[in-house]
Order: C-alpha cells, then sequence, then structure tokens
C-alpha cells in the first residue's frame, strides 16, 4: 500500500478548513515553519500545488478542493472508528439547512430532540441557498438537491404554496369583499381575481425573480397575474411572513412556515387553491457515513417528526 505522508494529512485538513497557516499551527500545536514544511513535504509526493498564495491570500486550488474532499471525509471517519472502539459515544453533528425551514420548524422542535436524544451535540448551519454537500460544510443537510451520487436522501417534504394573511387582516379582508363566513365554512373559496384586490406579498427566493411565485400561483388557476395586482417584495419568505403577520397583506407560504404552535393562531390560511413548486426537501447525508449512530438517530427522528406534522 503506497500511502502519502500521514502526519502531513491532518496538517492539510486544517489549513485548508481555517484557510490560514497560523491559525492552523495554533490549534495545532507547532510552529507555523513545520506547517508550511508539512504541506511543502505533501505537494511534492502529491506532484501538484494544493494552495494559491498570493501575499497573506490563502486558496485551494482545484486539485487541492477535490483531495480535500476525499482526506477530510477519511480522516473523520478515522476518528470516528477510533473513538467507537475506545467505547467514547460520538454525538456532534453539523447540520446544513435552509434559513426558513430551521427557524420556522426545527428551532421550535430541538427540545423535543433534546428530551428524546439528550447526547446529540446538534450545531445549525443556517443558508438561503442550497448548501454545498461536503463534509467541510456540514456532517449531514437538508436540501432540495439529490443529485450527489455519494449521497443519500430521506424525503421529508414536498412543497405546495398557498395564500395566507393575519387574521386580524383576515377580518378586513371578509369585511371589504362582503362574504358570508357560513358560506366560507360550507367549502366556497376566494377567487384569485378577490386576492388581486389586496396587496400581494410576494419572496423573490422561491422562484428568483420578481413577483415569480404569484405569478406561478395565478397560472395554476389558468390565469395571468393581474396587471393592477399589487405586489410588495421580499427577499426572503421569512421576511414576508413577518410582514403578513403585521397586517401588510398576503403571502404565499407552505406547510412548514405554518407548524410553528407558538403562533399558529396569529395567521389564517384563504380558502383558495395551492401551487405544488416540486421541490422537495431531503435530509442528506454520505452513504459512507451511514452507520453512525448519531446520523442515524438525527436522522430517524427527522422523518418521524414530518411524518408527525403531515409534512411527509
Amino acid at each position: 500500500m503506497k500511502l502519502p505522508p500521514l502526519k502531513a494529512l491532518p496538517v492539510f485538513e486544517a489549513v485548508a478548513r481555517l484557510n490560514s497557516f497560523s491559525l492552523a499551527a495554533e490549534e495545532l500545536a507547532v510552529s507555523q515553519s513545520a506547517v508550511s514544511h508539512q504541506i511543502k513535504q505533501l505537494e511534492a509526493y502529491l506532484g501538484e500545488r494544493l494552495f494559491l498564495r498570493a501575499g497573506r491570500s490563502l486558496a485551494l486550488t482545484e486539485e487541492g478542493k477535490q483531495y480535500l474532499e476525499a482526506v477530510g471525509s477519511a480522516l473523520l471517519q478515522i476518528e470516528r472508528a477510533s473513538e467507537q472502539v475506545l467505547g467514547r459515544e460520538e454525538s456532534r453533528l453539523r447540520l446544513a439547512c435552509f434559513s426558513s425551514f430551521a427557524v420556522r420548524w426545527l428551532v421550535p422542535r430541538l427540545p423535543d430532540l433534546q428530551r428524546a436524544h439528550p447526547q446529540l451535540d446538534l450545531a445549525l448551519e443556517m443558508t438561503i441557498q442550497n448548501p454545498e454537500l461536503s463534509d467541510r460544510v456540514a456532517d449531514c443537510f437538508i436540501t432540495i438537491r439529490t443529485d450527489t451520487p455519494a449521497f443519500s436522501y430521506d424525503l421529508l417534504y414536498k412543497e405546495r404554496l398557498f395564500p395566507v394573511c393575519s387574521a386580524q387582516y383576515w377580518q378586513t379582508l371578509t369585511r371589504e369583499l362582503g362574504i358570508d363566513r357560513r358560506a366560507l365554512a360550507q367549502g366556497a373559496q376566494l377567487t384569485p381575481q378577490q386576492l388581486a384586490r389586496f396587496p400581494l406579498l410576494s419572496t423573490l427566493t422561491i422562484y428568483n425573480r420578481q413577483g415569480g411565485d404569484w405569478q406561478a400561483w395565478y397560472e395554476a388557476a389558468g390565469l395571468p397575474l393581474p396587471g393592477e395586482a399589487r405586489l410588495q417584495h421580499f427577499s426572503h419568505m421569512l421576511l414576508a411572513l413577518e410582514a403578513a403577520r403585521y397586517h401588510q397583506g398576503i403571502v404565499l407560504t407552505n406547510d412548514y412556515m405554518l407548524s410553528n404552535l407558538d403562533d399558529a393562531e396569529d395567521f389564517v390560511r384563504l380558502p383558495c387553491h395551492y401551487l405544488v413548486t416540486g421541490d422537495q426537501f431531503h435530509f442528506a447525508w454520505k452513504t459512507s457515513r451511514r452507520r453512525e449512530p448519531s446520523i442515524q438517530v438525527l436522522r430517524q427522528w427527522l422523518v418521524g417528526q414530518a411524518v408527525r406534522d403531515g409534512l411527509r
């Protein structure tokens, strides 16, 4: 078996993770020159530059990025395997997930996770876009991407969007439309044309274009977005939902955004059609780490919560 200089591998991982020779030296309790020597030795063995250095700037080369992906995962597996043999249960996990999912669904349920699995130490990494599936980013992920072959996926939720407003705004809406609430109780629906009479709160990040969410919702009803519609734009669904909470109009949101029991009574789901976006939220983990108990504990808990809440 032909192996690279093994002492250099943890040094390389630390430099790449911290993006600094000096910080890596401090973490490893060695001198900066020792770190530099190990990196040069590894680069000489591989015949490739792993870092680009320009003054105080440091960046991985493409070869360095590919090498880190493999080496970082291998070092982590060696660490976990050693801890299992030593009888130390590994419980630290980094979970990268969308900020809206974390704030509105996951965080309110963390006390339940902590009670059920007190040994699990979960660190959340919030992202706006799909997180990069890599051990450098986190140990596991909630993502809508399922195209990375080294990972396994468990479905949590198929997204659908529907209009909601605050309970107070609902009173205003029904009064101005002259709607008989008894008819609504018997299954009457609001029409898309009726909604266009009120401010529509739009989220940019859903379709990555202004007004894209409401355009798609009207198209699902076979209608164009009315020219007279008054759209108020927000970069994120969390902001748009907060605006709805404070009676500023009607917002398109999804099931997990309304599943926080602490404020469930603040919002009213309007009796209208819903839009299936096609996005599917999955829990993802590297297949090579499938036997790690902490990952499986979190996977089973997340799936169970999604089933209980009617998301899956």
